[in-house]
């Protein structure tokens, strides 16, 4: 199968936008995904898909510790931002608005919800992990959430 095929197909798929955050001493990690999906409630799991080659996956790894904000349809420079598609942020967040989870981890303000993880587990899927992770503690936020599809940012309005 063609890779560029499979992308196509996989472009007509909405998803929600999330920035996925870590922290490794004293710096923070963080990136832009739409690979989040709820696996249990009991226990509360999610799981989102990391690119081997991501500083955020390997804190991840190994601190056993992540958060998740689910961003809004105000937030897609932030979105842009994580993706490496507009200009990187310094490594403590200084010029963008957020608070630390109980973890220490960032959650970044403004958000349509927020979830501060524990890793349980990560496979080896092709050229990312698949990182399970228990959720500590889950917060609702407000807002239109930011979607996309079709390589495009959409909401529901």
């Amino acid at each position: 199968m063609a890779e560029q095929a499979f992308l196509d197909a996989m472009a007509r798929l909405p998803a929600g936008v999330v920035l996925i955050s870590a922290r490794l001493g004293d710096e923070f990690r963080g990136l832009t995904a739409s690979s989040l999906v709820s696996v249990s409630v009991e226990p509360p799991l999610v799981a989102v898909a990391l690119e081997h080659a991501s500083a955020t996956r390997s804190a991840i790894l190994e601190t056993k510790a992540f958060n998740i904000s689910v961003l809004t349809r105000r937030q897609e420079f932030i979105a842009d931002r994580f993706a490496g598609r507009a200009p990187a942020i310094d490594p403590q967040w200084r010029t963008l608005p957020h608070r630390l989870g109980t973890n220490g981890i960032p959650l970044l303000d403004g958000c349509a919800a927020w979830l501060e993880c524990r890793l349980v587990q990560s496979h080896t899927a092709g050229d990312h992990d698949i990182c399970l992770g228990e959720v500590l503690a889950a917060e609702v936020g407000s807002g239109d959430p930011l979607i996309l599809w079709d390589r495009s940012f959409w909401t529901l309005h």
